[in-house]
């Protein structure tokens, strides 16, 4: 009975760690699908690493937005709102360290 709980215990364990992987990787997803030509796998995937670093899984999901439409950003940066502010400040330190490190 003991093992067969282990056994419950960690694949449940791995089902929420995939799926909390898959949903903290959309600024890689929406990288990959950008059309950008230094767009490769390994940058976005790098990309990825420093968002996980810089910007919180919300700040993340409303980043990759941008990558289809960048106008939001251009809306968010004109707010005039402290917590638009704090994350447009984010956003700029998480750019300033995916250029530096993933260049």
């Amino acid at each position: 009975m003991k093992q067969f709980l282990l056994i419950a215990f960690c694949a449940t364990s791995m089902a929420a760690i995939s799926s909390a992987q898959v949903e903290a990787a959309q600024i890689k997803r929406a990288c990959l699908a950008s059309d950008r030509s230094a767009a490769t796998r390994d940058r976005c995937t790098c990309i990825q690493r420093v968002a996980n670093q810089a910007l919180t899984r919300s700040d993340q999901k409303t980043v990759a937005k941008w990558f289809t439409d960048p106008h939001q950003a251009q809306e968010l940066k004109m707010s005039k709102t402290e917590r638009d502010d704090a994350l447009w400040d984010r956003y700029q330190n998480f750019g300033q360290m995916a250029q530096a490190i993933c260049s």
